[in-house]
């Protein structure tokens, strides 16, 4: 029976007293499974938040507990520290808590205010973080970020056929994954503190113009955005399917499970080399007991089946080189405006370079950090499959209910724990019917009290009701919403309906691809579905508050990405 209190749940410290889903549902959506909570997050990623936040200059490492309260783990679902990240804008010198809580999380009436504490001002790291703020200003690159790529490769590279090892070492090859969980994330942290600067730079610019609502489309059409390639790649094995009347044929008749007879040599080619090269992406795939297109192959062909009846001219470089040309007009635009200004045109130019260089980084690295993950994901996966077999596991997914310390006991005696995991299997089921409060404020109710998703109730829209939310892929569009909320069914959508959904991760992008716009609840400027909907070409409303609950299915909506507004225009 489901305690008031998760296994794996953190307590919220004096310290660190405050969490947020802002800025975090959309990293895991749904309760962390306690072998991913423990192996990967809690000995890895959490970890690295710590070391990121210490190079940066934020902190001391000491000023951590143990674990570091880095994030925040309640009820199985993921937080961000409030905390944390306002400590940033009280060290940086000219910055604000607050203006941390606008760059970074979704305004919420439950968000505490700020209440600044004796240690929280620190000379010694404001200064640290006046180099910080420089160097991100004035660097051409950053090649820390560009080493974790190359080191995650490694780790791909080097896999064995894992279906040659021991139990004992299929173990040791997911612990060897957890020190560089830890340094890709460490400039996970960089890139992701970064990728604010060069948006409010060129904000703030803009604005004496009256101007701001240029300032995102600015930052559209950059370029070198390897979340952005996942979408092109999936594009090209789409048209590689409505360009062959047997594939074609096949996708029609059957479900989505390509058959490999089925496949053209070039379209086998190019889906190998997709899924070695970015197996490690889908639906929530910061937790290894999720899928990805290479642990679960269904995702991808789901995905191409929808994204493989869109029309030719929702080609996504087009759409690229538009915005990118768009983007050029108006840099040379305000380069002439500023022209009299040495001090304005140094920080126009300061504040470009900026947005280019990390929103790239950050989704860049973001690919790197997903791929430890995913190695350890594939030990545990092949572990799981063998104890199905033997019988000590109901289902494959079951491993995920162990808790780090246990793994070594489980390996020497998997028997001794079949009734647990099942009994926990259920519990943490349970878990996904509870809404999590967007805020945990000192203290974290006890489940008991939490509401079921399926009892909270929201207002619908009224025609011609229109929700204010984050400007963050230019471009309006109207059409048909359909809410979707499971990236790995995407059945509901039709090409050219607009996607409207609770969060995204990078298992979202064919959707995006297929949809004419997309709404989602939370999100910024510097979100996933932010910087890929910009690459792609696609509009895009962030942070448009309870819109996947209060916008009916089959409503005609408009979307405005470049003013942030969402107009219902006819009801279903």
């Amino acid at each position: 029976m489901l305690e008031d209190k998760w296994i794996t749940d953190r307590t919220p410290t004096e310290r660190f007293p405050h969490f947020t889903r802002g800025n975090a549902a959309d990293v895991l959506a749904d309760p962390v499974t306690p072998l991913g909570w423990t192996w990967s997050w809690e000995s890895g990623v959490v970890l690295g938040c710590r070391d990121g936040f210490v190079s940066y200059g934020v902190f001391d490492k000491d000023e951590y507990g143990d674990p570091p309260e880095s994030f925040g783990l309640f009820g199985g679902y993921f937080y961000n520290s409030l905390t944390q990240a306002r400590m940033m804008g009280s060290r940086t010198p000219g910055a604000t808590a607050e203006m941390i809580d606008d760059a970074y999380f979704d305004a919420h009436l439950d968000v505490p205010p700020y209440v600044l504490e004796d240690w929280h001002e620190s000379e010694e790291h404001s200064a640290k973080l006046t180099v910080t703020s420089a160097y991100l200003l004035e660097t051409e690159s950053h090649e820390p970020i560009e080493e974790m790529k190359r080191l995650a490769q490694r780790l791909r590279d080097s896999r064995p056929d894992l279906s040659t090892l021991t139990l004992v070492e299929l173990v040791e090859r997911a612990r060897e994954m957890q020190g560089p969980t830890v340094q890709i994330f460490e400039q996970h942290v960089w890139a992701s503190l970064a990728a604010a600067n060069g948006p409010a730079i060129l904000s703030g610019i803009l604005a004496e113009f009256g101007r701001e609502a240029d300032t995102i489309k600015l930052v559209t059409g950059i370029g070198n955005v390897d979340s952005a390639e996942i979408g092109r790649e999936l594009w090209h094995l789409s048209r590689l399917i409505r360009n062959s009347e047997s594939m074609s044929t096949y996708f029609d008749d059957c479900s989505p499970d390509l058959d490999p007879e089925m496949m053209t040599e070039e379209f086998r080619d190019s889906l190998n080399a997709f899924l070695y090269q970015h197996g490690s992406r889908g639906p929530n795939e910061w937790d290894p007991g999720s899928d990805t297109y290479e642990s679960n192959p269904k995702l991808t062909f789901g995905q191409l089946d929808l994204l493989r009846k869109q029309d030719d001219s929702a080609d996504p470089i087009a759409a690229f080189e538009r915005n990118a040309a768009e983007r050029e007009r108006l840099r040379s635009e305000f380069e002439g405006l500023l022209s009299e200004s040495e001090e304005a045109s140094t920080m126009f130019n300061v504040g470009m370079k900026a947005g280019e260089l990390w929103m790239a980084l950050r989704e860049r690295n973001k690919c790197s950090a997903v791929k430890p993950i995913h190695e350890a994901r594939m030990c545990f996966n092949e572990i799981a499959r063998r104890m199905v077999d033997l019988g000590h596991l109901n289902n494959p997914k079951q491993i995920y209910m162990l808790l780090e310390g246990e793994i070594d006991s489980y390996i020497e005696n998997p028997s001794s724990f079949k009734f647990e995991l099942e009994e926990r299997e259920i519990d943490y089921k349970s878990l996904f019917e509870l809404d999590p409060p967007f805020i945990i404020n000192t203290v974290c109710p006890p489940l008991s009290e939490w509401p079921k998703k399926v009892d909270v109730v929201y207002d619908p829209v009224s025609l011609g009701e229109e929700l204010v939310g984050n400007a963050c892929s230019p471009g309006t569009y109207t059409g048909k919403a359909r809410i979707v909320l499971d990236a790995s069914d995407p059945s509901a959508l039709e090409p050219g309906e607009i996607l409207v959904t609770f969060n995204t991760d990078p298992a979202w992008t064919p959707l995006f691809l297929a949809a004419g716009a997309v709404v989602v609840d939370l999100g910024n400027v510097g979100s996933h579905a932010s910087i890929v909907t910009r690459e792609l070409g696609i509009p895009c409303v962030a942070s448009a508050t309870d819109a996947s609950k209060r916008i009916p299915d089959g409503a005609t909506i408009s979307v405005d990405g470049t003013s942030g507004k969402v107009t219902v225009i006819e009801l279903p």
